[in-house]
């Protein structure tokens, strides 16, 4: 079977021309200096990215929402600890990431405890491009059973490499873990997946 298109939708911003947007660097700077304006663009120029990447390692809209809206509010909280401010963004995205493993880590928990309501809302085939096709679909809703058996910090590493494009020392920054253990994480899902969903999995150099 030929390897499944991951082709899940990404926010996008609105079409209205712009001007050129300050770096992070001028941002956080501004921020630091207590700059309201400053805080608002990094909001407005970072949010689509995260609320996309966490709507697809939740499943779901609402509560990738809230996760970042709290990521903002940590971030802004501690943005004195940024040693890198054009590193706003991937910094951001570890918050948000971490966010995500605690609440997938309760979900599991409620599960176990028959509390499992309304969770996983948005599987991933129902955040596919319309024009998917019937097959494609399959492979993903196939693809999205798998993940959802997996241990929490392997779902997150693979999908922040394979379905959000992260490279792999951002996804290892992300997942507070070393370059090897992510790379481990991910091979170990790449397995199962080929395993058991009978999809092609994602080769990584050694």
């Amino acid at each position: 079977m030929p390897r499944a298109k991951l082709s899940l939708v990404h926010a996008a911003s609105g079409s209205v021309t712009a001007p050129p947007a300050e770096s992070d660097s001028v941002l956080v700077a501004g921020v630091l200096a207590g700059d309201r304006r400053c805080k608002k663009e990094l909001y407005l120029k970072h949010a689509a990215y995260i609320a996309g990447m966490c709507t697809r390692l939740l499943r779901s809209v609402d509560a990738s929402e809230d996760v970042t809206q709290d990521a903002f509010v940590l971030a802004f909280s501690k943005i004195g600890s940024l040693r890198d401010p054009a590193a706003f963004r991937g910094w951001l995205a570890s918050i948000a990431v971490n966010l995500v493993r605690r609440r997938l880590t309760r979900q599991r928990l409620l599960r176990f405890l028959g509390l499992d309501r309304d969770l996983d809302d948005a599987p991933l085939d129902d955040l596919a491009r319309e024009d998917l096709s019937v097959e494609a679909r399959s492979e993903l809703a196939a693809l999205d059973f798998v993940l959802r058996q997996l241990p929490v910090q392997q779902r997150v590493a693979w999908m922040l490499r394979h379905v959000e494009g992260e490279p792999l020392e951002a996804v290892a920054e992300a997942s507070a873990c070393s370059l090897a253990t992510a790379k481990r994480w991910i091979a170990a899902a790449d397995h199962r997946i080929r395993r058991d969903a009978n999809l092609a999995p994602h080769e990584e150099p050694s």
